[in-house]
């Protein structure tokens, strides 16, 4: 029931939100009939609109968030694999999983074996409500979103620099190519370089991706300057000077309840990697 109380609160409306939980909408409405018999208290207010909270359904919302959370973590940790006290799941965004944090999970493995691991990657979107369910312990993003609950750490700040690399034939252009770092970049590139973006032909969600078809085809983007840092030193690509140099920002975002004992190896792990130097990531 505190699960189909949190999807009515993010979906606006009970249909919506039988539709995310593959259920009919009778269902939702009973469920959330049952839940409120048993506090005693009326959770939403239904009209034409949509579903929206009663101020006994505000109050009700952290305290369901950390039931769910409570009941996978349970659920989880009861099929522990053996010799192993603790479980964390942590997921991230796929190019950070590929540029860096595979690192990660050799290192955890060095230093708190203890702890069982359990890694996914996914959008943004998907793993903050992985946190807000229950189902994840920890997210690493480039541009998390303020949710009340979490807390979020910066873990580094990268340095972008725009990347060049010649064509790979007389036939072919050195197109601006458009890498989706996140919102806060997002926001920083139109504002600085409008021309830019509204004339990339090419844009593309992953950055080593992104930096792949550079290598291929040439072209011009904004990468981490570790990761082309190489191919500077090979010949193989320049640096363009720019008047605003930008950052990429890379952050861990998990529950402010969650148990430091679990929690503080995996963030200081994170920080161990993030840190080292180009030459021990590879």
């Amino acid at each position: 029931m505190a699960r189909t109380f949190l999807e009515v609160t993010a979906a606006g409306s009970f249909m919506a939100a039988a539709d995310r939980l593959h259920v009919t909408q009778s269902t939702v409405s009973t469920r959330i009939q049952q839940l409120e018999q048993l506090l005693g208290c009326r959770l939403f207010v239904r009209n034409k609109t949509g579903a929206t909270l009663t101020t006994a359904g505000l109050r009700f919302q952290r305290h369901a968030v950390a039931i769910l959370r409570l009941w996978e973590q349970a659920r989880q940790e009861a099929t522990l694999p053996a010799g192993h006290k603790a479980l964390l799941r942590i997921g991230s965004e796929a190019g950070l999983w590929n540029r860096l944090l595979y690192r990660w999970i050799p290192w955890m493995r060095r230093n708190a074996n203890e702890i069982a691991l359990r890694c996914d990657v996914g959008l943004p979107s998907g793993l903050l409500q992985g946190l807000q369910d229950g189902t994840l312990d920890v997210a690493v993003l480039y541009s998390p979103r303020a949710l009340p609950g979490l807390s979020i750490r910066l873990l580094i700040e990268e340095e972008l620099v725009l990347f060049r690399m010649p064509a790979v034939d007389d036939y072919s252009e050195e197109p601006y190519v458009h890498i989706d770092w996140g919102d806060d970049f997002r926001r920083n590139v139109r504002l600085h370089r409008p021309e830019d973006v509204q004339s990339a032909p090419v844009s593309i969600g992953v950055g080593t991706l992104g930096l792949d078809y550079v290598k291929q085809c040439g072209g011009t983007g904004h990468f981490p300057r570790q990761l082309v840092q190489p191919l500077i030193d090979a010949g193989k690509g320049e640096i363009l000077p720019e008047a605003r140099p930008l950052s990429l920002p890379i952050y861990a975002a998990y529950p402010t309840d969650a148990d430091e004992a679990i929690i503080d190896p995996a963030l200081t792990g994170l920080k161990t990697i993030l840190a080292a130097p180009a030459e021990a990531r590879s």
